[in-house]
Formats: structure tokens, C-alpha cells, sequence
């Protein structure tokens, strides 16, 4: 045990969702909302590109991955947060933080992976048509797949075994209602300027370069676009690629201010809000962002509908 009670059933405290709000119920029963919708929004996409095989493309088969992440990511933290408020217990185990730590950042950096590679899929189909069965494969997407998840999972591990080794001297709560690695490491007693400058290196390689190469990438597809004769198809890329860059938006903002600032520099309340917003509200917001403007998602969901009515 790291700097408490080896006997102690909790080794910290979890402040919870905007603890000194006189509307915290409200606050809490809305995240808990926002959740099941996400969860099942996700889940209905998930279904749908599954069973219907026009939908067994690369794109597809990427946004199926995300809402995977998306559905997971929520559920590592929202049911957690609902259990500590509604049932007044704020303890979260030396181990149970790890593993939310550690699920957290997995799901978090593959999803900065697979939202580039999404990107990368747009610019390959609308820059280089005629080789793209060539070169988005089955075997090629398999590949980046299980890259993103390799990846994700080599560097979730470390960032959530070296801030747990901090001691930590003072009080053990953490104020977010989840346990997140610029949070655990203001507990520490010790000078921590080291590992957070790890934590802006790490995040330039998996935020700023990713979201670097996705604007390259869109800067490249909207070119071609304006080369584009045809009105139906200009407007079909920008229909699907509109959609992508408005969830690439919601996604690498408020994480690119998280992690590329010091911790010192914004306060509690400015971390929970950026966490629901990110974490929480943009997972249940994908599936309606991609779906309301994608013919093939929303012929699949007609199609599936039409089979329920049937049976």
C-alpha cells in the first residue's frame, strides 16, 4: 500500500460530482441521464454496424471501435460516481483507483488513436479512391485496431503506476468524483514537476500529433472536395467528414487542456466540467452526431426497426 493503512478498506476519498453544489442531485441525476442514453445510443451503433452488411466497411468497422471506447469509457466512470452519491459511501480502493485510472487512460488514448485513423481512412477514400480497397484492407484495419488498443494499453500502464507510487502525506481526497491521473497527483507530498512534464510530453504525442494529423488530413480532403464536379458527391463528403470533425472537436479540447496545462493552473470545478463534457456528454452525442447524418447508419436503423415491427 502506498502511503496509508495496509488493514485500511479504503485507502481514498472521491469529493464526488460538484460536492459544494446546492443542486447536486440535480447535477448527478442528469449525469446518470446523459449515461444510460450514451450507453444506449453506442450500443444501438454498435448493433447495427454488426448486422447489416453494408455497413462492414473500414469506416464503419472504426466507428464501431469508437463507440465501443465510448460505451466503456463511461461506464468505467459513471456507475461509480452514482453508487458513491446515492448511496453516501465517497471510499474507493488503492486498487480500485488504479484499475479506473488505468481503464480510463486505455480507453482515452485509443480512442486519440482511432478517431486518427478515421481521419486517415476519410483522406485515403476521397484523396486516393481507386486504391483504397487496396489499402484499407481487412487484414490492414485489423492491424491498426489492434495497434490502437496495444498502444493505448502499454501507456495507460505506466501513467497509472508511477502516480500511485507518490506518497502522499496530507489529506487522501481527491477532489473529482473519479480517479484521474492530473487529480491523483496533487496529493502527492512530493515534487511532482517531473512526471508532469512526462504528462505534456505524452500528451503532445498522443493529442497534439494526432490532432495534428487529422487537420493535415482534412486540410487535404477539403481540397479535393473543391475539385470535386459533382455536387451530389462534394456534398456527401462533407456530410460524413463534417460529422468526424465536430466529434474530433468535442474530444480533443477540453483533453488537450487537462493534460497539456499543469494541474495547478485550473481548479477543481474547471477539471469535473471539462470531464462530464468530454467524458460523459460527447460519448451519448456521437452516436446522434453520426447517425442523423449518415444515410447507410440511418438505413440500417429503418431496416432493423422494420424487422422488430415484423416479429
Amino acid at each position: 500500500m502506498v502511503g496509508g493503512n495496509a488493514s485500511s478498506a479504503t485507502d481514498f476519498l472521491l469529493a464526488g460530482l460538484f460536492p459544494g453544489s446546492r443542486h447536486s442531485l440535480l447535477l448527478n441525476a442528469t449525469v446518470v441521464l446523459i449515461y444510460i442514453l450514451a450507453f444506449l445510443g453506442n450500443t444501438l451503433l454498435i448493433i447495427l454496424i454488426l448486422g447489416d452488411a453494408r455497413l462492414h466497411t473500414p469506416m464503419y468497422v472504426l466507428l464501431s471501435q469508437l463507440s465501443l471506447i465510448d460505451l466503456t469509457l463511461t461506464s468505467t466512470i459513471v456507475p461509480k460516481m452514482a453508487a458513491n452519491f446515492f448511496t453516501g459511501e465517497r471510499g474507493i480502493s488503492w486498487v480500485g483507483c488504479g484499475t479506473q485510472s488505468f481503464f480510463f487512460l486505455l480507453l482515452g488514448m485509443s480512442e486519440c488513436l482511432i478517431l486518427t485513423l478515421m481521419a486517415y481512412d476519410r483522406y485515403v477514400a476521397v484523396c486516393n479512391p481507386l486504391r483504397y480497397p487496396a489499402i484499407m484492407s481487412p487484414r490492414f484495419c485489423l492491424h491498426m485496431v489492434s495497434g490502437c488498443w496495444v498502444g493505448g494499453s502499454a501507456s495507460s500502464l505506466v501513467h497509472t503506476v508511477y502516480p500511485l507510487h507518490f506518497p502522499i502525506c496530507g489529506s487522501r481526497e481527491i477532489q473529482h468524483f473519479f480517479c484521474e491521473v492530473p487529480v491523483l497527483i496533487k496529493l502527492s507530498c512530493e515534487d511532482t514537476s517531473v512526471y508532469q512534464s512526462v504528462v505534456v510530453v505524452t500528451s503532445v504525442v498522443l493529442l497534439v500529433i494526432p490532432f495534428g494529423l487529422i487537420t493535415a488530413s482534412y486540410t487535404l480532403i477539403f481540397l479535393a472536395v473543391l475539385r470535386m464536379s459533382s455536387v451530389k458527391g462534394r456534398r456527401k463528403v462533407l456530410a460524413t467528414c463534417s460529422s468526424h470533425l465536430t466529434v474530433v472537436s468535442l474530444f480533443f479540447g477540453p483533453n488537450i487542456f487537462i493534460y497539456m496545462s499543469f494541474t495547478s493552473s485550473h481548479s477543481p470545478e474547471q477539471d469535473q466540467a471539462l470531464s462530464v463534457f468530454s467524458n460523459v456528454l460527447t460519448p451519448m452525442l456521437n452516436p446522434l452526431i453520426y447517425s442523423l447524418r449518415n444515410k447507410e447508419v440511418l438505413a440500417a436503423l429503418q431496416k432493423l426497426a422494420g424487422r422488430c415491427g415484423a416479429s
